[in-house]
């Protein structure tokens, strides 16, 4: 027997390689001379970083970058090479280029703002920027950008400040801000932009976008209104910076002399973000749960497997909305494998007739207890273990 754990992250808990080697740890009890493969999984959230670059035997670099109010942070992205090709050669050219794992929350994330200080007026992705020239200086021009838990609600002028572009108000002023970043504030007195400086390896850069909401860059579904509460916006501010940005849309429109749509599906993501890679960086928009499995070469193990283990923390409606677990079911039924997901519990009215995809699902936690006690690093990873455990049992007696 040949099992392929693909378990996404349990986050605050355990990692996606550590579910796996917990659940691993399971089958063997079982079944000591079964095969197993474990692969990293993650949905271009949380944890992506961490799960695609040990992963794919890469490596790590901290970088000291100005974080969402200003301050300078430590942020932490992933190196990976590309593999070596099927017969054996290095890859070449520009195929050989090294490729960033980043995730925008490390640099502009609402988890480094106390609650009481968060305001999208105020904060800045000029760290994303510089994590991406960073990386650029280090030989890197392949980019797996994870958007998701943003702070920041800049339409991305901050990032494409430190990465070289020069903003302008009415006078033809450049803009550098209060503080020498620009921020979600200074939409207001953008009426036009260069990009005389830029990076000039940008343009030779290709960057897939993990974005897993479809919400435009403006209008009542776009940033502003979706997410601006939530990032410290008051409702009386919501109106005003979606005005901002709507004319930071007809500036760009004009600097690129190109069509630009702020209604492509995912322009709103992380505070405009998305617009701005893909408009001004010439990014792809992507499902994150399928850039990990392409990236992963995941679909050549999952077709050499007798079965498939898959999972995440809890199941629940936005398991349904694309999470990597339903991602990696799917492809596992293309070839007619079977498919059992573990998870840390489920939620309440879940109906699991909707996850046609997988076979059987099984939550591991063994007894009463908190949400505290069962995300214990060391209790999740005996549940899983003895889960698994039981479930390798069975399958061991039924295919004796």
């Amino acid at each position: 027997m040949k099992v392929v754990f693909a378990i996404d992250s349990m986050k605050g808990s355990l990692s996606s390689l550590d579910c796996g080697k917990a659940a691993a740890e399971g089958l063997k009890r079982a079944i000591p001379d079964a095969e197993y493969v474990i692969r990293p999984l993650a949905d271009g959230g949380e944890g992506t970083v961490e799960a695609l670059t040990i992963g794919l035997g890469g490596t790590f670099r901290d970088v000291e970058v100005t974080g969402p109010l200003g301050s300078k942070i430590t942020a932490r992205y992933g190196i990976i090479k590309k593999e070596a090709e099927e017969d054996g050669t290095e890859a070449s050219g520009a195929a050989a280029d090294l490729t960033a794992i980043i995730e925008i929350s490390s640099a502009a994330g609402l988890t480094l703002i106390n609650a009481i200080e968060r305001d999208p007026i105020k904060t800045t992705t000029y760290g994303v920027g510089e994590l991406i020239s960073d990386a650029i200086a280090n030989g890197c021009r392949n980019f797996i950008i994870g958007l998701g838990g943003s702070a920041t609600n800049d339409a991305g002028i901050g990032m494409l400040q430190a990465l070289g572009a020069t903003f302008y108000d009415d006078k033809r002023k450049p803009l550098t801000g209060d503080n020498g970043y620009l921020t979600g504030g200074d939409l207001e007195f953008i009426h036009a932009m260069s990009f005389e400086n830029f990076n000039p390896h940008i343009s030779g850069c290709r960057f897939r976008i993990a974005c897993d909401v479809n919400n435009p860059l403006c209008g009542e579904n776009g940033a502003s209104y979706i997410f601006g509460p939530q990032k410290g916006l008051f409702d009386s501010e919501i109106q005003i910076m979606d005005k901002w940005v709507e004319r930071f849309v007809e500036t760009s429109r004009e600097a690129l002399n190109t069509p630009i749509d702020p209604d492509y599906p995912g322009s709103g993501a992380a505070g405009g973000l998305g617009f701005a890679f893909k408009y001004f960086l010439g990014g792809n928009l992507e499902a994150g749960n399928k850039i990990v499995i392409e990236e992963t070469n995941l679909k050549k193990y999952l077709s050499d497997a007798d079965l498939v283990v898959t999972g995440e923390g809890k199941l629940d409606e936005q398991t349904l909305m694309g999470k990597a677990p339903v991602g990696i079911a799917h492809i596992a039924k293309v070839f007619k494998k079977p498919v059992i997901a573990i998870v840390g519990s489920v939620s309440a009215g879940f109906d699991g007739d909707r996850l046609p995809d997988v076979d059987a699902y099984f939550p591991v936690t063994r007894r009463s207890c908190t949400l505290e006690e069962a995300m214990d690093p060391h209790t999740a990873r005996s549940n899983i273990a003895a889960t698994c455990e039981q479930i390798f049992r069975l399958i061991k007696k039924m295919t004796s």
